[in-house]
């Protein structure tokens, strides 16, 4: 009897491992999603091949939204959300600066809801609190690139060495504590001016630390945002 019990217990603790694997697997077809638009980023990065592409217009895709919202809907028809799968995935404009006060335009998107089609969340948000000192606005914006992951839309409102305003990137990994650094790609956020017209340069798999991003939107009245993909994206079944 004492064999059979210490046997089922083993069998019971070999099995603990099997279901937490289990429990831990990604969605296919989420990171399918992920895998296509990061994909798509690279193609656009070397086409470019070093130059720096027109990113003044509106209808530009190189100007830094445009490029994050360009290489979504190259690949989102794809998919959609198990909860609403008659919905076509959409991404949400920025929110209009009036909207935005008393903190300056670029730090979020408008709220769109999952039934209208945004399969995005926000999953960390920071916004510079006057009550606090800049010591301890900068540990709560470390704290926020930590929570970076592969796939997340980033958005913020910096004043930094590139310029002041609204940027938009993609981060293409997890935050690395090893390095403490996250890597990215993006458009326009660094660039110049021909005779009056805006040309910006496409990045893929840029890094630095967090830091670096942190000092950029660390300020008053600005902030950051990271939307993140719902766990619930799932293929669309064709008509």
């Amino acid at each position: 009897m004492k064999r059979f019990l210490a046997l089922c217990l083993a069998l019971m603790l070999m099995a603990v491992p099997a279901l937490a694997e289990e429990n831990d697997e990604s969605n296919p077809a989420r990171e399918d999603l992920i895998n296509r638009i990061i994909e798509t980023g690279h193609k656009l990065y070397t086409a470019a091949n070093g130059k720096l592409q027109r990113a003044h217009y509106a209808s530009d895709i190189y100007v830094c939204k445009n490029f994050t919202v360009h290489v979504f809907r190259e690949n989102c028809d794809d998919f959609c959300m198990a909860e609403y799968p008659d919905t076509a995935l959409i991404i949400p404009n920025n929110l209009p600066a009036e909207e935005c006060k008393p903190y300056s335009y670029g730090y979020c998107w408008e709220d769109v809801k999952p039934e209208e089609g945004n399969p995005f969340y926000i999953a960390a948000q920071f916004v510079y609190d006057t009550s606090l000192s800049k010591k301890e606005n900068m540990e709560k914006a470390l704290e926020f690139m930590r929570q970076v992951k592969r796939g997340d839309y980033f958005q913020m409102s910096a004043k930094y060495y590139y310029g002041t305003g609204a940027h938009s990137a993609i981060m293409i990994s997890d935050y690395d504590p090893d390095s403490n650094t996250v890597h990215w790609m993006d458009s326009n956020m660094a660039g110049e001016k021909r005779g009056g017209i805006r040309y910006g340069k496409v990045q893929f798999d840029a890094k630095k630390s967090i830091d670096w991003w942190a000092d950029a939107f660390c300020k008053k009245t600005r902030g950051a945002t990271l939307y993140r993909l719902r766990e619930d994206i799932i293929y669309r079944e064709e008509n």
